[in-house]
């Protein structure tokens, strides 16, 4: 007779094997009940009000911090990693300033559609295997995959807070099924990162106050994709051509030597993702967004976030081709596009033309964020006159 021991690891070979089929590139397993010290790192994150407008964080802050409080009788979680590790360096984008440069992790599907699919079915492998209890999570739910990961020998969390694997270096979507079963554990990874710091040294905005904590106000990734305000003026050269996310901290990761091209073709980079003109950026329309994007994790920042975005990559790009684009923009409905336009437009063109143009659209201008654009560029103006 099979003692219940022995069959526990029978059902993990079993889901290993199922994840593996299921392109899954990283998979184990986590206690339920060991996340303290990432909770404590949460809760001291929001004190300092390093989550910026993310009120979510901290409004789901204790739940974070015990998964058992999804599911009291939760005993573990089985961790699974799929790689996205692109196959050429996204940080050459960034030496084509009239080129969008968005986001590897953005190029390809939703990530959150393709991995929720497959963590579904092995979760109902599981629930049948086990007759247990199972509750799925990508990204979306208040758990806090990255330390869960890091407890299911995954990887580590390194100093630019992201994990880091010794084979996908810091290319892994992470998904985790929470269930009553009984699975045996696996070890925590060991920090491999060393006297290392490339990943804090190449922040363009200086996002880290030290090794292993984010200021999540000064990160590139959340202003252009999770803020929805007016980017800060402070940050807006820093930016560059990036329209959607950064991936700085982690393409210059060491361990991505080790890495190999994600083998899931529906994470893939496809053609109208993967750095395209800002040109053809700034003509979109909320339809045209919509359906150039559609599928994307780009479409849910919506257009007008994301043309704030292209606008600032315009303005740094000092290309006057952009210019008719830019001009036009000045008059979009949405005042979030006019105020990034205004400060595109006075990147772009001469002293004497921005206050000609200042001349038209200033007075009618009602948008309070939007004026203050026109003026402040204005007073530069006069400063050095």
């Amino acid at each position: 007779m099979t003692t219940p021991q022995k069959s526990s690891h029978e059902l993990l070979k079993e889901l290993r094997r199922r994840a593996e089929a299921l392109h899954f590139d990283a998979f184990g397993v986590a206690p339920a009940d060991r996340l303290q010290s990432a909770g404590a790192r949460l809760t001291e994150f929001t004190a300092l009000g390093r989550h910026g407008d993310m009120d979510w964080l901290e409004e789901t802050a204790q739940r974070r911090t015990d998964p058992c409080l999804l599911m009291p009788s939760a005993r573990c979680l089985v961790v699974v990693g799929m790689s996205y590790a692109p196959r050429t360096d996204p940080l050459e984008a960034l030496k084509q300033p009239t080129n969008s440069a968005i986001s590897v992790y953005a190029q390809g599907r939703d990530y959150h559609e393709v991995l929720k699919g497959r963590l579904k079915e092995l979760a109902g492998l599981l629930a049948r295997r086990a007759n247990a209890d199972v509750k799925v999570f990508v990204d979306t739910a208040p758990l806090m995959e990255k330390p869960l990961a890091a407890l299911a020998g995954l990887g580590w969390q390194g100093k630019h807070t992201n994990l880091v694997s010794r084979r996908h270096g810091s290319w892994l979507f992470l998904g985790a099924i929470l269930t009553d079963a009984t699975l045996p554990l696996d070890r925590p990874s060991a920090d491999h990162c060393g006297n290392c710091r490339r990943c804090l040294d190449v922040c363009p905005t200086d996002a880290f106050p030290a090794p292993y904590q984010l200021d999540a106000r000064r990160c590139i990734a959340y202003l252009t994709v999770e803020h929805k305000g007016h980017i800060p003026v402070a940050y807006r050269k820093a930016i560059g051509n990036r329209v959607f996310g950064c991936d700085d901290c982690l393409a210059v990761c060491p361990w991505n030597k080790f890495a190999q091209v994600a083998r899931e073709a529906k994470l893939a980079a496809r053609a109208e993702t993967e750095n395209p003109p800002l040109g053809e950026l700034l003509e979109l329309d909320d339809a045209g967004f919509r359906s150039r994007f559609s599928g994307t994790p780009i479409k849910r920042t919506g257009r007008n976030r994301f043309i704030r975005n292209c606008l600032i990559a315009a303005g740094n790009s000092r290309e006057a081709s952009l210019l008719p684009a830019v001009r036009r923009l000045l008059e979009d409905t949405s005042p979030l596009v006019r105020a990034m336009a205004v400060w595109a437009f006075g990147e772009l063109v001469s002293e004497k033309e921005f206050a000609e143009t200042m001349q038209r659209h200033h007075p009618r201008e009602t948008d309070a964020a939007t004026i203050v654009e026109w003026q402040r560029r204005r007073h530069a103006i006069g400063a050095t006159e």
